[in-house]
């Protein structure tokens, strides 16, 4: 709105008119102000070549009832803008909405549920734990965490994944995915994310038949069969399968106009009130078709089961219709694809209040819903598989007292022992593995000396008794590096001469 009428007002030339008898200055005639907006329009990236001159009045229509112009007696609101002679000018006050947006949050759309927290009564105490055979990298990664390279790891009990955990990770997931496809800090500026269904969305993705198109449980909320039958009709033109060929001249303008009665009387667009400011930021991404498909693709996932799947019926039978070379024109002054454009934009995309710029908008996003159907009304296969694995992965986890740890032996709890039984577990279970270790970094060829040397003093400094076993002194452990001769440099010619002597000047260089 506000990009419009800063390229109007710049763009628009004012000049000197007359008007029975009297002189304006700075004025211009309604007929130029079409012609200039015209131009606009179809130049601007947002809107394109499709604008009609019908929807140019119109929208100047919306600037005289919002005071962005008014006529040269300073009339506006409540007149009609004609595309004539009369004459209009700009006010002095600026005519620029203030867009008042949302604070921008940084924190994630929806909390995961949380599985983390400890059911009321649960203990870590008598946990089977297994010997783990210590290997170099075992060592290594224990030994970052020990001097704080890496965070230590926790033991955490999980409780089991629920529907309604399933159905919140869908919702959350997809939402996070489209807020950073869309590139906002939250969509919180363009959505209230209370009103998603969790459940459409999984409905919409699983519900599918071959051809993609969303089954439907309830029936009653399907399609009419004579209005599916008409949409075939114009799409398999002139082969139509559920219709006898037609009899009479127009036959197909009837049909046409049955389908755009039948849409045009909906109580809400196809692409819902709620979902309005969505759809229209889709608009800025179309300078980069593959990020606006994306975008389009998880929008068009959070729809009502019922709408998404009239949609899918109605852009491809749109797409379909304007590509029939054999069906006669449906208008006889606008093309087949403008007038599919122009005939159903308001039944798929329309603002509560229907102010502003809505119809243009409406007329660019559908355009391109035409142009791109095929992949828009798709269900989005990388983002499905990146949701699924991430349940699947969740679900793997082993849940105590679920029906998954039937197959598993049961565990053999801890048994009291006396203190020197331990005190000798403990030598013998801790030193035995790290000796091993320790002799595989000596045996091993692969490595350089010098980091041999450093993983030696690494190992020394952290467990020196170990250390001091397999190398008592340090003649044992000279022997892993013996001591290259060194060879002394020849004797040079020059090194017997006499040292340099500085340079003196004396009087018989004088001038």
């Amino acid at each position: 709105w506000n990009e419009i009428i800063e390229l109007f007002r710049a763009g628009m030339p004012l000049r000197k008119h007359r008007c029975r008898f009297k002189s304006y200055e700075r004025c211009f005639k309604a007929s130029e102000a079409v012609d200039c907006l015209h131009e606009l329009l179809g130049s601007n990236q947002n809107f394109g070549p499709e604008v009609t001159r019908d929807q140019t009045i119109k929208l100047l229509q919306k600037f005289l009832k919002n005071h962005v112009i008014e006529d040269i007696k300073g009339r506006w609101g409540k007149e009609d803008f004609e595309d004539d002679s009369r004459l209009y000018r700009f006010p002095p006050s600026s005519p620029l909405k203030s867009y008042p947006k949302k604070p921008s949050c940084g924190k994630e759309v929806i909390k995961f549920p949380d599985w983390n927290e400890p059911k009321a009564g649960t203990s870590q105490e008598h946990i089977p734990v297994k010997s783990v055979t210590m290997n170099s990298e075992m060592w290594y990664k224990r030994h970052s965490i020990a001097i704080g390279e890496v965070p230590a790891c926790k033991l955490v009990s999980r409780r089991e994944l629920t529907q309604t955990n399933i159905e919140e990770i869908w919702k959350s997931m997809t939402l996070s995915r489209l807020q950073k496809v869309l590139g906002l800090d939250s969509l919180d500026e363009v959505l209230d994310t209370k009103l998603v269904n969790s459940k459409h969305i999984i409905q919409n993705v699983y519900n599918v038949n071959k051809q993609g198109i969303v089954t439907l449980e309830d029936k009653s909320k399907e399609l009419p069969h004579w209005i599916l039958s008409a949409m075939k009709c114009l799409v398999n033109w002139p082969n139509c399968s559920d219709l006898k060929q037609p009899t009479y001249s127009g036959f197909e303008r009837d049909v046409f106009k049955t389908i755009v009665d039948y849409f045009g009387q909906m109580k809400e667009p196809l692409l819902t009130f709620h979902f309005f400011d969505v759809f229209v930021s889709v608009l800025g991404l179309l300078q980069k078709p593959s990020k606006a498909v994306e975008a389009l693709q998880i929008s068009c996932l959070l729809l009502p089961p019922e709408n998404r799947k009239r949609l899918q019926l109605l852009v491809r039978m749109m797409a379909r219709i304007s590509l029939n070379q054999d069906l006669p024109p449906l208008s006889e002054s606008v093309r087949t694809r403008t007038l599919m454009v122009q005939a159903f934009s308001h039944c798929i995309l329309c603002s509560k209040d229907e102010i502003d710029l809505d119809e243009l908008l409406a007329a660019k996003l559908v355009s391109f819903l035409m142009d791109n159907y095929q992949e828009i009304l798709n269900v989005p296969s990388a983002l499905k598989s990146f949701i699924e694995d991430h349940v699947v992965h969740l679900q793997r986890i082993k849940y105590a007292g679920s029906d998954s740890d039937a197959t598993l032996p049961p565990p053999s709890f801890c048994h009291q022992i006396s203190t020197d039984e331990f005190e000798y577990q403990r030598a013998t279970g801790s030193q035995e593995p790290l000796a091993a270790l320790l002799e595989e970094i000596v045996m091993n060829k692969e490595i350089s000396a010098k980091d041999k040397k450093k993983k030696l003093k690494q190992f020394q400094k952290s467990y020196p008794e170990v250390y001091r076993l397999r190398f008592p002194n340090p003649e044992t452990e000279a022997v892993l590096f013996p001591e290259k001769t060194k060879q002394k440099p020849p004797i040079l010619m020059w090194a017997l001469k006499k040292p340099f002597q500085p340079f003196h000047r004396t009087r018989s260089f004088r001038m």
